[in-house]
This record gives C-alpha cells, sequence and structure tokens, in this order.
C-alpha cells in the first residue's frame, strides 16, 4: 500500500510515539521509511540584529542538536528491524513554516504517507502555539497520518 514513509520527528515523546507508529507501518508493509528533522536557525537571523552573536556558530548547535536526534530516531528503527534513512532539512529563511517544509519534502521525496505526531492542543494553548501536525494536513500532498501523543 504505501511504498515511502515520511515521518518528521523532534525529539519529543509525541514524535518518538509517532516514530513507533511509522516503524509498525513499514514493517508491516515493507516500505521505505525516512525521518526528517526540520531545524530552524532562522530565528539567529532575528536577533542578530539586536546583539553580537556568531551566527555560524548558532547554526553550527541546531545541526549538532538536529542530528543527535536524527541519530537516536534512527537506532531506534534499526533496533525494530527498520533500515532507514534520515534527512536533516535546514530553515535558513525567516518567516519560513515548519509544515510547510516537511510539506515539500514529502513532495519532493516523494513520499506516500506522512506519519506525524500530534500534542492535541485545544483552545488558547492552540491559538498560542499552533500546530505543526495540523499545518502539514492541510498542506500535505499525501495522507497524513496523526498519532497522538501520550497525556
Amino acid at each position: 500500500m504505501y511504498k515511502k514513509i515520511l515521518v518528521p520527528v523532534d525529539g519529543s515523546d509525541t514524535a518518538n510515539a509517532a516514530l513507533q507508529e511509522a516503524i509498525k507501518l513499514a514493517r508491516s508493509e515493507s516500505t521505505g521509511l525516512r525521518i526528517i528533522h526540520v531545524a530552524d536557525s532562522s530565528a539567529a537571523v532575528w536577533d542578530s540584529e539586536f546583539a553580537p552573536v556568531d551566527l555560524e556558530q548558532i547554526r553550527e548547535s541546531v545541526r549538532s542538536f538536529a542530528r543527535n536526534i536524527l541519530e537516536q530516531a534512527q537506532r531506534t528503527a534499526r533496533e525494530a528491524g527498520i533500515d532507514a534513512e534520515t534527512r536533516l532539512v535546514e530553515m535558513e529563511t525567516p518567516g519560513q513554516r515548519v509544515a510547510k517544509v516537511i510539506a515539500e519534502h514529502a513532495r519532493e521525496w516523494p513520499a506516500d504517507l506522512i506519519v506525524i505526531g500530534t500534542h492535541g492542543r485545544r483552545g488558547i494553548d492552540h491559538f498560542l502555539l499552533g500546530s505543526v501536525a495540523e499545518g502539514v494536513m492541510r498542506l500535505s500532498p499525501v495522507p497524513v497520518l496523526l498519532v497522538r501523543g501520550h497525556r
């Protein structure tokens, strides 16, 4: 059914739950699994206007954090018997949305399914924090499986 599954991770318990679900699907469907992390170093550009910062040092710190997340996710997949590939996707343009970057990556790869965790926020929390998963669902060129995080 699904030949290529994309799962974005951020190191959270919710993303890890989505990864576990993607692993189950990949195992049962004999599909390819790509794990991505969207690293946003664009915030450093906004702050650099007002304070002297080493932008490259900040970007490398963001990349290092992202690589650690991807390595852990790949280890989790490997321990489950899945040979997953990983990609670090960097956002460097201020104003980009993580959801749009994920949807574009799904289109370019091309994925057949996106498996993503959602916190299931409502009310004021949803209004203030937004939802990457909801944005992916709205922008995705392929079906999206939302995995609810544990409360």
